[in-house]
């Protein structure tokens, strides 16, 4: 399985379609409009086409579409290479990463694994300073203080009106290595103690000596789920990182595949329950 090259254009033509149903619009309508063949409409929502930023700016304008959502179509269909959505402090993202920072912020569910490094949306601002103090940097700017910022706004969706439901299994070593010092290591773990309590939060530990079908626990990845309004399915994504770059996933197989590596680990896994008691007895061992 490799990197699919077709997720902006995938979550493009699926708003398109969805918003095209949305107006009582026919494709027939749309074409005409576009002033192009019945076919080209029929390949951009099934994604088999590029899409681009004239047509999807036409086509939006046809079906009655907000001006904020057009922008973001319009970011779609350019690649996401605006330099406005990605200059100031979120200029830290690596090209590869933003992404997902944009689907992470449409997702209506994620599930993560991390294996050693508490998961960026549950960093506290020491941690995420810990972490960056020694490290090699890969992104466009490497300024401290917009990597906090940046990662704050992320954080915001755990909070927000309409929160996605979050599922973490984490390996008993995200945890224990300690990242910045025991004090450091103490707040973030108090941090997520606390974002474990969320309703719309849940934690899980993996302990070393858990016993689970899934083997080796070297896996870090995260699954999303994005809704589509109307009858159009919604997007499923596997997000898969390295140290310099990015997979995502959208193939059925792949999408399958993982959710099946999840169910494992999960189930080997301890319960929130049992892990809030976990995280509170590792906290309390740095106090």
């Amino acid at each position: 399985m490799g990197t699919t090259p077709t997720v902006r254009r995938l979550v493009l033509s699926n708003e398109l379609k969805r918003m095209r149903i949305e107006a009582g619009a026919t494709p027939a309508q749309a074409a005409k409009h576009l002033g192009c063949r019945v076919s080209k409409i029929s390949r951009i929502e099934l994604a088999q086409n590029d899409i681009t930023a004239a047509d999807a700016k036409m086509l939006a304008e046809f079906y009655g579409d907000s001006t904020e959502h057009i922008e973001i179509l319009l970011d779609l269909a350019r690649g996401q290479r605006k330099r406005s959505r990605w200059d100031g402090y979120r200029a830290v993202y690596p090209e590869w990463f933003r992404l997902f920072v944009d689907l992470e912020r449409h997702a209506a569910t994620l599930r993560s694994v991390e294996v050693e490094l508490i998961p960026g949306l549950l960093q506290t601002d020491n941690y995420i300073r810990a972490l960056r103090a020694d490290a090699q940097p890969i992104g466009p700017t490497d300024n401290l203080e917009d990597s906090v910022q940046a990662r704050k706004e992320r954080q915001a969706i755990l909070t927000r009106g309409d929160p996605p439901e979050l599922s973490f299994v984490l390996s008993e070593s995200c945890l224990r290595r300690q990242v910045g010092g025991r004090e450091v290591m103490a707040e973030q773990l108090d941090a997520l103690a606390d974002m474990a309590r969320l309703h719309n939060v849940q934690i899980q530990v993996l302990p070393f000596d858990a016993r689970t079908f899934a083997g080796r626990i070297v896996y870090r990845f995260t699954l999303l789920r994005i809704p589509s309004p109307g009858i159009a399915a919604p997007l499923e994504f596997v997000y898969v990182e390295s140290y310099d770059d990015a997979r995502y996933l959208d193939a059925l197989d792949a999408v399958a595949n993982y959710g099946s590596l999840w169910g494992r680990l999960q189930a080997a896994a301890l319960g929130p329950v049992e892990s809030l008691d976990f995280i509170r007895e590792v906290a309390a061992q740095l106090a």
